[in-house]
């Protein structure tokens, strides 16, 4: 993740001006095959160079001299992971002094959501894998890439009072439950049932539809989906 000289020595990258990189945090939800509540989940990629060779880091790679930062955010995470996401935003800039042991570098941070059935797929790489965002090998990541993770994670339960956010994450249609258990994904508790479905009464978000879950032991649980009024503020813009 440098455009830096590779003729340069260390004395002399530390002197040249900021490289710039993007990195992305793709979220998404991991179903729990034994019904309980999703996980949180992202892709990681091993570096394979130095510095922190060998640790895991957010997809990314340096901006190109012909392309926007969105553009570049799409390109390295296609390259890397092979996801698409629905929803790409740019998140924050991260350009402290000492971000690299070797050079300065600038990285724009981009936020991305994918839907529940693209969690764990990937590229096939042994140096892509799939986390939930509280496993211990987070706390180890390159850079400060940590940082950027917990800052992307803050980003999304203060969106959760946009209803496109869980639809971003199960897809057209879903149950209330699956939407609670999404949301207590996001905001890291549990959620009364009761309290949860009069919050959602209290909204226009949403709308039930005709439709049911099928498959289960009991009672089929009704399908809903979103109303999508207005400008969807969640949409993919690879211009900025």
């Amino acid at each position: 993740m440098s455009s830096v000289p590779g003729w340069a020595n260390v004395d002399e990258r530390r002197n040249l001006p900021p490289a710039l990189a993007v990195s992305t945090v793709i979220l998404g939800i991991r179903r729990d095959p034994e019904g309980g509540p999703g996980k949180l989940c992202l892709p990681l990629v091993r570096r394979i160079r130095q510095p922190h060779a060998g640790s895991w880091a957010l997809p990314g790679g340096p901006v190109g001299s012909r392309e926007s930062l969105g553009q570049a955010a799409g390109r390295t995470l296609a390259e890397t992971t092979g996801l698409h996401p629905s929803y790409l935003e740019q998140l924050y800039t991260f350009g402290d002094t000492d971000r690299s042991p070797t050079h300065r570098l600038v990285t724009i941070a981009y936020f991305a959501l994918v839907n529940i059935e693209e969690v764990g797929t990937r590229v096939p790489d042994e140096n892509v894998a799939w986390f939930d965002v509280d496993d211990p090998q987070i706390a180890e990541m390159a850079f400060d890439h940590r940082k950027i993770v917990d800052y992307a994670l803050w980003r999304l339960a203060n969106k959760t009072e946009y209803g496109q956010i869980a639809h971003r994450l199960l897809g057209e249609r879903f149950t209330l439950a699956q939407l609670r258990l999404v949301y207590e994904a996001i905001l890291g508790k549990e959620l009364d049932p009761a309290n949860f479905r009069r919050q959602l009464n209290n909204t226009a978000s949403i709308e039930a539809t005709d439709e049911y879950l099928a498959g289960g032991k009991h009672r089929p649980p009704r399908l809903y989906r979103y109303l999508g009024h207005g400008p969807d503020p969640m949409e993919v813009d690879t211009s900025k």
